[in-house]
C-alpha cells in the first residue's frame, strides 16, 4: 500500500471562493482509477502542542503500490487539477508513506 499526503496553505485563506475552488478540484480527483480511497478534508478542532492545524486542505489518496501512484502523478486528471487550481495556494506539503 503506498498513501500519499498533501496539505494545502491556500494563497487567500479569507476567500470562500477560493476554499470552494479547491475544494472542488480536489474532490474531482476522486474519479481517477488508479487511487484505492480518497479523503479531502479540513483541520480538525485538535488544539495540542503536536498538531498542526495551519493548513486549510489536506488530501489523504491510498494507492495499491507505488506504480499506481506514479500513474496518478502523470494522469491528465492530476495534471488538469494542477493546472487548474494551483494559483489557490501558496503552499504545499507532501508526505508519501508505504507499508
Amino acid at each position: 500500500m503506498f498513501v500519499h499526503t498533501v496539505f494545502f496553505w491556500l494563497r487567500h485563506p479569507e476567500s470562500q471562493d477560493d476554499h470552494q475552488a479547491l475544494r472542488a478540484g480536489l474532490e474531482g480527483l476522486k474519479s481517477i482509477t488508479d487511487i484505492t480511497t480518497a479523503y479531502v478534508g479540513t483541520p480538525a478542532e485538535t488544539r495540542r502542542p503536536v498538531i498542526d492545524h495551519s493548513y486549510d486542505f489536506a488530501l489523504t489518496l491510498v494507492f495499491a503500490d507505488k506504480a499506481a501512484h506514479d500513474a496518478y502523478q502523470v494522469h491528465p486528471g492530476h495534471l488538469a487539477f494542477v493546472d487548474k487550481c494551483s494559483h489557490l495556494w501558496e503552499r504545499v506539503q507532501i508526505y508519501d508513506a508505504v507499508s
